[in-house]
């Protein structure tokens, strides 16, 4: 008679993975911003700017206050003179007068003609401009500046070096270890009688 029992035993699998250590070189990053400066036109213009002095004309018709005042000087001190003159004159002729001179009426005359004499310069008043108009001028400017517009780039480099991996051992079972146990016989019968082809033992013999 063989074996009833039929066992199996079912070993362990295990993968196991190595990596080696090794370095990795790292080539950084770079980045760029980049930013606009806008430009423009610009244009700046003067135009010609004429100077005209008539002082001395417009002094020359309508004096101002202060050559008023000059010349009233001028004509008061010019009139003592005169005045002097005229007195030493006519005394002259009463010191020197013969019988029969009529003086009053000599004295009347040479008043009447010089009052006649008088020009209107005399009293202030004038007519045309004795003095001329000063012109002065300054050219005229025109500026045009113009800018372009300007790009400005800000580049940001990452450092560059080597990084360093250490080595790994990864173990994984695969197959996980078994005993299998299987009954290769027949069929067990009680009481053992059961069975069809049950053969009683003779115990006599």
């Amino acid at each position: 008679m063989g074996p009833l029992i039929e066992i199996t035993t079912v070993p362990i699998e295990i993968e196991m993975k190595t990596t080696n250590a090794h370095l990795v070189y790292s080539r950084g990053t770079a980045e760029v911003e980049i930013s606009r400066d806008k430009g423009g036109l610009n244009i700046k213009s003067r135009p010609i700017k004429l100077n005209v002095d008539s002082f001395q004309a417009q002094s020359s018709i309508r004096p101002t206050t202060a050559q008023s005042v000059k010349q009233a000087a001028q004509a008061g001190k010019q009139a003592a003179y005169q005045a002097t003159a005229t007195y030493a004159k006519r005394g002259q002729l009463v010191m020197d007068a013969k019988l029969g001179q009529e003086l009053i009426t000599h004295f009347a005359q040479e008043t009447q003609d010089a009052h006649l004499g008088r020009s209107l310069d005399e009293f202030g008043l004038g007519f045309l401009p004795e003095g001329g108009i000063d012109l002065d001028w300054e050219p005229g400017q025109m500026q045009i500046r113009y800018e372009m517009d300007k790009l400005n780039f800000d580049w940001k480099t990452g450092g560059q070096g080597f990084e360093f991996v250490p080595g790994d051992i990864e173990f994984s079972v695969t197959q996980r270890p078994e005993v299998i146990i299987k009954y290769v016989g027949g069929a067990l019968y009680v009481p053992p009688s059961a069975d069809p082809n049950y053969e009683p033992v003779d115990v006599r013999a």
